[in-house]
């Protein structure tokens, strides 16, 4: 297990559940020390040595005092969903839908802007974005717009956050509760979301997690985008 981890102090919002959750755990073990939150302020599995709190990423009063209460940190990763995003055709599409879908995006600028100033020197910071924001397809326009919103905002960042780092994950079809199917229904959706990936199964959470270790302790990466998705950009269709 990697080391530099060691006596840093790690907040992951989203950090309850799913990618965020497994991010937790790996930076835990690591030697950080972890605060996972999220709205609903529990995690979906016993995790001893991680402290949680509730914040809703979208209350910009909610979120400065966590930061005040947490503060200051090392590494900063948000991986909160923001909430419903819109699917289906954009001409038939309810646009206020549609423009709740931008909820991440204004979670993420809220974390940065306001976490921002509570990071230590040689901070870093990762964003989650996901392969539609580059893998445009019928019926998920909200998903890749939003996501190719993230991936600017990441890059357009880098540079007037430095010597503060940020990058960010763009994980594939990965198996976590954000898909509310279950048992034989869920691994048909599973398999067939994967069927033309180069690597032909959904990914884990913990695997996405360990491309964002690696974007948080590699003081040479900033402004890019790490894709963790099976190789569903290659895919064809």
């Amino acid at each position: 297990m990697m080391s530099d981890f060691q006596g840093k102090k790690a907040i992951v919002l989203g950090g309850t559940s799913g990618i965020g959750l497994a991010t937790a755990k790996l930076l835990q073990q690591a030697g950080a020390e972890v605060i996972a939150a999220s709205r609903r302020g529990h995690l979906d599995e016993e995790c001893p040595g991680i402290r949680v709190d509730a914040v809703d990423v979208l209350d910009r009063d909610a979120l400065g005092e966590f930061f005040i209460r947490h503060g200051p940190m090392d590494y900063l990763v948000n991986a909160a969903t923001g909430g419903a995003r819109a699917t289906g055709p954009f001409l038939e599409m309810d646009l206020d839908g549609f423009q709740g879908s931008f909820a991440k995006l204004w979670g993420y600028t809220n974390s940065v802007r306001i976490g921002g100033h509570h990071m230590k020197a040689g901070g870093a910071l990762v964003l989650v974005s996901g392969y539609p924001a580059r893998k445009y397809g019928p019926g998920y326009i909200a998903i890749s717009t939003v996501g190719n919103a993230v991936e600017g905002f990441v890059r357009g960042m880098a540079p007037e956050l430095a010597p503060i780092r940020i990058n960010a994950v763009s994980p594939g079809l990965i198996d976590t509760p954000m898909f509310p199917q279950q048992g034989p229904a869920r691994q048909r959706f599973l398999e067939d979301g994967t069927r033309h990936h180069l690597v032909q199964r959904a990914g884990k959470a913990e695997e996405v997690a360990r491309g964002i270790l690696f974007l948080l302790e590699n003081e040479f990466v900033t402004g890019t985008v790490l894709d963790v998705d099976g190789g569903a950009l290659l895919a064809n269709p």
